[in-house]
């Protein structure tokens, strides 16, 4: 019985929406809605965490498979435990300190009875659901630098790398914005997180990626030699499952269920997305004579990073713009971070970094709004470079100066799955073969399984 009251509250709510009427004009109807839509969305950017794991896994070599797995299922479960314990307050201090630049809150989580009411958020949902669905993007801001440095960083290294960007840095630098800080009594405008998620990220694996170097065997004497994914059939469905979850990254960014704008935000989110990708597919065929899925793939990610910070603002014609704009910058920009021996597996520096850039600036041409400024954006971006560069540039640097980041040669040659975990992702022991079936395994493979057995032991 206690199930089904609440929904008949709900539905007399619906009915009758006058009987329930807030003090700020929102019903327990519209409130209820809202709320559950807002927690849908929570679910829908968690289900980006399944996406990056299976990208990466797929982008990246079958002996570091496990250890990639590892890295996401860390960074998703510490993000939401450090965002609890001070991340959360520190975005959202409601007072700043330091003249706008720094606030906290106190330590923990907690509400008062105005917190589960339309009081709380203008009717948009409540304390809960606030802190779950900004958990989520705290999260997805530290998986960003996970692919870009895959392969051949340390896990402890990357471990404790996590917890003070997540906890400390994402949210501080947040608070700038979301949070009512100065950028955002400048006028900086990021509906969603091109910069305050994506570009943040992406410095963190800028970073990341040029202190560790690139993996063994990358460039060889002096020209560039592929290490291609294991999985490619992993990969499109990490990119489709992230696609999936933008319907709840941009779609909750309208923090209400508004039937026209959240439709609206979700339409220029795919259309961006779809441009993204076809520009993608053509810049890479006509760069390397063939079409590239990998590179499609990552031209989807563009579109959508790049259609983020404006999602809201801008137009139909503008959003497919946007996407194809930054489908094409994603090539270029790999083809670049090659040239010059940064070593991305994944191509996180270019997907993230370069269309959040492209994406928060795009807000400056292409909004409707005439409080948009391209100047203004331009500061944003800066302001957000400078911090995040010298954050992760003291964090990587100080774990290098004491512990070192990078595996050992032999380590990385024989896959950080043995080596950090001491167990392969996937069963290497069975039959590789209609005729092992029959006759058993080779005598090599019957060597190799003993010796790594004897090693496991």
């Amino acid at each position: 019985m206690k199930r089904i009251r609440p929904i008949l509250l709900l539905a007399g709510a619906l009915l009758i929406p006058s009987l329930a009427l807030a003090e700020d004009g929102v019903t327990v109807g519209q409130f209820t809605a809202n709320n559950v839509w807002m927690m849908l969305c929570a679910g829908l950017v968690f289900i980006m965490h399944l996406g990056f794991a299976t990208l990466e896994s797929g982008l990246t070599r079958a002996k570091n498979t496990t250890n990639i797995l590892f890295k996401n299922t860390f960074i998703i479960s510490a993000g939401i435990l450090t965002y609890a314990l001070m991340g959360f307050n520190l975005m959202y201090p409601g007072d700043f300190s330091l003249g706008a630049f720094f606030g906290f809150a106190g330590f923990g989580i907690a509400t008062d009875a105005a917190g589960n009411t339309p009081a709380y958020a203008d009717g948009g949902y409540t304390y809960w659901t606030d802190f779950l669905f900004q958990a989520m993007f705290a999260a997805t801001c530290a998986t960003i630098v996970s692919g870009a440095v895959a392969e051949r960083i340390k896990l402890s290294a990357f471990m404790l790398f996590v917890i003070p960007f997540v906890m400390i840095v994402y949210p501080v630098l947040g608070s700038w914005k979301w949070g009512g800080g100065w950028l955002d009594q400048m006028g900086f405008y990021d509906f969603a997180g091109s910069t305050l998620v994506h570009s943040l990220g992406g410095w963190g694996a800028l970073v990341g990626a040029w202190m560790l170097g690139p993996r063994l065997g990358k460039y060889v004497n002096g020209r560039l030699n592929p290490i291609p994914g294991s999985n490619m059939p992993m990969a499109a469905i990490g990119v489709f499952l992230l696609w999936l979850g933008w319907f709840g990254f941009n779609g909750g960014s309208v923090l209400s269920a508004d039937p026209e704008l959240t439709s609206f935000t979700l339409v220029t989110t795919c259309l961006a997305a779809s441009a993204g990708a076809i520009a993608a597919m053509f810049t890479s065929w006509f760069a390397f004579g063939k079409p590239d899925l990998s590179m499609a793939l990552n031209g989807i990610l563009a579109g959508l990073v790049g259609i983020t910070a404006g999602a809201d603002t801008v137009g139909i014609a503008s959003s497919v713009l946007i996407g194809a704009i930054a489908g094409t910058l994603v090539v270029g920009s790999v083809m670049f971070f090659d040239r010059v021996k940064i070593d991305d597996p994944v191509g996180a520096i270019s997907v993230h970094l370069v269309c959040g850039i492209w994406g928060t600036l795009a807000v400056g041409i292409f909004s409707t709004n005439p409080d948009h400024s391209f100047v203004t954006q331009l500061i944003g971006v800066a302001a957000y470079g400078v911090a995040g560069l010298a954050a992760s540039l003291a964090i990587f640097g100080t774990l290098k100066a004491t512990m070192g980041i990078r595996v050992e040669e032999g380590e990385e040659l024989e896959g950080l799955d043995l080596a950090e975990h001491g167990a392969h992702a996937y069963d290497l022991s069975g039959p590789t073969s209609i005729l092992e079936t029959v006759t058993g395994p080779s005598p090599v493979r019957s060597q190799h399984a003993t010796a790594l057995a004897d090693e496991q032991a």
